[in-house]
């Protein structure tokens, strides 16, 4: 990870030479949960400008790093991020939370994050991010596909659900899998597929001892009463 990383950065530099501001590393790469086969590597990049000439300087940055596997960095200027800061109040409390400046400023300090907002967005993310599940396991005909359905999910949903306990004003857990215990406690909902899932993406686990139609039944149930609960606690919160 750390050669890819220091890689990028090397590429960054010379494309984008002065224009470059800072390379932010965030996710579960910059949070001590990276894992080689599941995880991506999220950067993002503060740029003094954003003309067309100058995002065309990151082009060889951005080949090498697709062909590492990995997405490219998002791109802002830094008047850009703080305006930014209501529609993208989720990402900006992770990053202020937890990020590695691998070059440049870092100016996450100073980045206000309007909780109200962020707390709707939480309310929309969760209730997406089921909608697409039903979805997605409709499309998945096989177990190998359902398989990288559900361990994508789980940290997908482990994410919201730190955010969760964050909009409800709870204590937000260390780990994804520490914010899906403490939820599921705070919800009533049952966590014990989200946790299998943990397990086989850390490799502690067999894909194989999993029951796959089993653990989709188990993971939707609880991911279903937890978006659910959610709501209706922040109802009550708002009355």
């Amino acid at each position: 990870m750390q050669k890819i990383l220091d890689g990028l950065v090397e590429r960054l530099k010379a494309g984008a030479e002065e224009n470059l501001r800072s390379v932010v590393l965030y996710g579960s790469a910059a949070g001590g949960e990276y894992h080689e086969k599941h995880s991506d590597l999220n950067v993002l990049c503060l740029l003094h400008c954003m003309d067309s000439g100058k995002l065309a300087r990151l082009h060889g940055a951005a080949r090498w790093l697709a062909k590492k596997g990995h997405p490219m960095p998002v791109v802002f200027t830094l008047e850009e991020l703080k305006r930014a800061a209501d529609i993208y109040a989720i990402e900006l409390l992770e990053i202020k939370s937890k990020r590695r400046v691998l070059y440049g400023e870092d100016v996450f300090d100073s980045i206000e994050v309007p909780m109200q907002l962020h707390r709707l967005q939480v309310e929309r993310e969760l209730r997406h991010n089921l909608i697409r599940f039903r979805q997605a396991f409709i499309a998945a005909d096989n177990r190998k596909a359902l398989l990288s359905l559900l361990t994508r999910s789980a940290s997908t949903f482990a994410l919201l659900f730190r955010h969760a306990l964050i909009a409800l004003g709870a204590e937000s857990g260390d780990s994804k899998r520490d914010s899906v215990e403490r939820l599921a406690e705070v919800l009533k909902f049952d966590p014990s597929s989200l946790i299998a899932l943990f397990e086989i993406r850390e490799g502690r686990r067999e894909p194989k001892t999993v029951d796959i139609q089993e653990t989709f039944h188990k993971t939707l149930e609880a991911v279903t009463q937890a978006v659910n609960a959610f709501d209706e606690r922040l109802e009550e919160l708002n009355h």
